[in-house]
């Protein structure tokens, strides 16, 4: 693949040839890969109208790129390593010869089962290797999958069952996260209550616990794969063809469907994560998050096969079954690249140091951070601990909009400095912007990041919705994409990402749309209106804090029964990531005299900066902060 960068003079040699020229440089880049037509024009973009292509007239399979062009040199490579929930379970190292196989008998069945070229598949399934054979089943077929978390409620999973219109589901009758079983398959079945498009249940068994099987609808997968071939030929599709939707928390209304198209993602995603991991044949990469999020879709899935690595799918969680794991997986299987989330350093940086100690981290090569700016503390634990002062550490900065990574370091070459993204990856041109849309120049600098001209891996647009994507990502700043993120930019030129604009909270790496979250609290009877807000968290980078005025007084015993009510009501409809760690009640919410709650004030409250709120006195109701600060308990 061309364009690998191994210096910081190659890094400025390679970024003024992609900025001056970027159908030159990715058309070369692209010619790497597997077509079966080639495109009739690289790039034919208008930001104004947030109309964008790439590889226009190109016809591929993405998994041929990600599987078959391996076979002959890498057939007996491992491809995924699966490290189960349990340490006492065997991991699995499944070569490219078996994943070939195993994605096209699902492929076979998928097409058993009635779907087609542009059916929507939903995937609810935990981070066990059917999840990766599903999805590039999906993608085998030119079907459209839909991967939703494993974690979200039933409610959660209707709405985006619906607005996909997905045809079937692909769930596991349970799934095991630390010392806990969750029985998947009755989730679905209760958001299956609300969803008529969806025809076929595929139930993939892990944990092997008793459910119900709806007859005419529900099939477990492992019934219909024994009588398939391990041959499937793989669909023709267009550049511009859906490759998936995957859903983010909308700061308003209803998640939204981002949808990302197939030779774009697939050229951006392979490019991004040879030049920002620096694989090397016969490395081990292990990237935590998990698949339901843009991180593992590009970075444990995509990316990682698009360049024939070996790449690490693990279903468990950091602390089980204690506090070492980690550690014990990165030892076990000798893992070179290792992209975990702050939170999760966090966590095991409050650990005693004695769970490091006890593992041998000399495989490791290049250590990586996603999800959320990274603190000082954090980046210094990681780097002295973890990396032994020799591992570089690449902050990454990019959003499920943006396909791949846009803002990292590249090991080696990129100089690192705690808690900045540093330099703009190759062809990627990020602007600060002032409130009234003026580009700020020179370093030294900061605004609200806005990205110039378009890359391969950006959303098309929101399933069924392209004014909203309009909207909420080019109107602000005509001819510009919007990232939602304010940023600074030091004298080098680093960028640092300083936290989110808008009414999204990132927390634990999550992004969570305060909006769904409100209209959750507020269809409790006796609940007025609610305001939700971010607040710095020791662990979690944010954590949720609720101010909740109710309709009338109410009992200390029937507070905390609210309470209790709220949390498990937000844990049914959105689900349990997004309960709130702080919840105050309050007379009333300080408002503009238009009628619109001040969430600058909350925030800075709920953050214990009570000594800079700014003026209040233009409020509609200016006594209702005073009163929020002196009922404030922490």
């Amino acid at each position: 693949m061309k364009y690998i960068v191994k210096n910081l003079p190659e890094y400025f040699k390679f970024q003024e040839k992609a900025l001056k020229d970027p159908e030159r440089f990715w058309g070369a880049i692209a010619e790497s890969f597997q077509w079966k037509k080639k495109w009739d024009k690289v790039m034919n973009a208008d930001m104004h109208k947030a109309d964008i292509k790439w590889f226009e007239g190109a016809e591929l399979n993405i998994t041929e790129n990600c599987i078959d062009r391996h076979l002959d040199e890498r057939g007996d490579q491992t491809a995924i390593i699966f490290e189960a929930n349990s340490p006492e379970e065997k991991a699995q190292h499944i070569t490219y010869r078996k994943l070939y196989e195993e994605v096209n008998k699902v492929a076979n069945v998928l097409k058993e089962q009635g779907i087609q070229k542009g059916d929507r598949v939903c995937i609810y399934l935990p981070m066990i290797p059917e999840l990766a054979y599903t999805m590039l089943a999906c993608a085998r077929i030119g079907a459209i999958h839909s991967v939703i978390f494993a974690g979200y409620s039933s409610t959660a999973i209707a709405s985006r069952v619906n607005d996909a219109s997905c045809k079937m589901i692909v769930c596991a009758d349970g799934s095991y996260r630390g010392a806990k079983e969750i029985n998947l398959k009755g989730i679905v079945d209760k958001a299956l209550e609300d969803s008529p498009s969806v025809k076929t249940v595929l139930v993939v068994k892990r944990t092997h616990c008793k459910v119900k099987m709806k007859e005419g609808r529900d099939v477990y997968l492992e019934d219909l794969t024994q009588n398939v071939s391990v041959h499937c030929p793989a669909e023709t599709v267009q550049a511009e063809d859906p490759l998936f939707i995957l859903y983010t928390s909308g700061s308003t209304g209803k998640p939204k469907g981002m949808v990302h198209t197939t030779a774009g993602y697939m050229i951006y995603t392979a490019h991004t994560f040879a030049n920002v991991f620096q694989y090397e044949k016969d490395d081990v990469y292990w990237c935590t998050a998990d698949i339901g999020w843009i991180t593992g879709h590009s970075y444990i899935l995509y990316g990682p096969l698009l360049n024939g690595a070996t790449t690490l799918i693990f279903e468990g969680v950091p602390s089980y079954p204690d506090h070492n794991r980690f550690w014990a997986v990165i030892e076990k299987h000798k893992v070179n690249q290792f992209y975990t989330a702050p939170t999760a350093i966090r966590s095991l940086a409050k650990q005693d140091i004695k769970h490091v100690e006890k593992h041998d981290l000399s495989s490791l090569k290049v250590l990586g951070s996603v999800g959320e700016p990274i603190n000082v503390e954090a980046w210094n634990w990681y780097y002295h601990h973890i990396g032994k002062e020799r591992c570089p550490i690449v902050d990454t900065w990019w959003q499920t909009e943006t396909g791949g990574i846009l803002i990292s370091p590249i090991p080696f070459s990129t100089p690192t400095k705690a808690t900045f993204a540093t330099f703009p990856l190759l062809g990627i041109q990020p602007v600060l912007m002032s409130d009234d849309g003026i580009e700020q120049e020179g370093n030294l600098t900061n605004g609200k990041l806005c990205i110039k001209t378009p890359w391969p891996g950006i959303a098309r647009t929101i399933w069924n919705d392209h004014k909203r994507y309009f909207d909420t990502y080019f109107s602000a700043y005509p001819g510009y994409y919007f990232s939602g993120d304010a940023a600074l930019r030091d004298p080098a030129g680093y960028y640092r990402i300083t936290g989110r604009v808008d009414d999204v909270v990132i927390v634990s790496g999550h992004n969570l749309g305060t909006a769904p979250i409100e209209n959750t609290i507020n269809e409790q009877e006796i609940v007025a209106e609610s305001a939700i807000v971010g607040y710095p968290h020791d662990v979690k980078g944010n954590a949720l804090y609720g101010f909740i005025t109710l309709k009338r007084e109410i009992s200390e015993q029937e507070k905390e029964q609210l309470k209790i009510a709220i949390n498990n009501s937000i844990a049914d409809q959105i689900g349990p990531i997004a309960k709130l760690s702080k919840i105050q009640f309050t007379v009333s919410l300080p408002k503009t005299r238009s009628g619109k709650i001040m969430r600058r004030i909350l925030r800075k409250i709920a953050a214990n900066e009570m000594e800079n709120l700014g003026d209040t006195s233009t409020l509609l109701n200016p006594e209702a902060v005073q009163a929020i600060i002196v009922n404030k308990k922490d």
